[in-house]
């Protein structure tokens, strides 16, 4: 698989077109289109920017070697979660149910663990 092939790989996984794909990284459509043919070589920055952008790991975009995601540690899948979430425009469940639990004081908090907790076990030990 080429450099091309992978950074294809990269847009179909986040399921954009060459297009949203390029605006995200501050290209032109056709540049993209030249990358994944093999026409364009893409430049050191370029594949930086795309590693950076969607969590990709450079090694596996440069020679096609490894895991093509890098691991996300569990701040980095809170962060993306709420970087999706603030993009939702709609009033969707997800968003209200973060409102509300960016509402909630310390003893609600508390309330909300121990209630989790007791979850957690009933599932354990059913």
């Amino acid at each position: 698989m080429t450099i091309g092939e992978r950074i294809k790989e990269v847009r179909k996984n986040e399921k954009l077109t060459q297009q949203e794909f390029a605006d995200r990284l501050n290209l032109k459509r056709n540049t993209v289109g030249s990358y994944e043919v093999n026409v364009v070589e893409p430049s050191d920055r370029t594949i930086k920017d795309i590693c950076d952008k969607f969590g990709v790991r450079e090694e596996w975009l440069r020679t096609g070697e490894g895991e093509m995601m890098a691991a996300d540690t569990q701040s980095d899948k809170i962060a993306a979660f709420l970087g999706d979430l603030t993009r939702d425009d709609d009033d969707n469940f997800r968003r209200r149910f973060v409102e509300m639990l960016a509402d909630l004081s310390p003893a609600d908090w508390k309330l909300l663990e121990h209630m989790a907790e007791k979850l957690t076990q009933k599932k354990e030990h059913p």
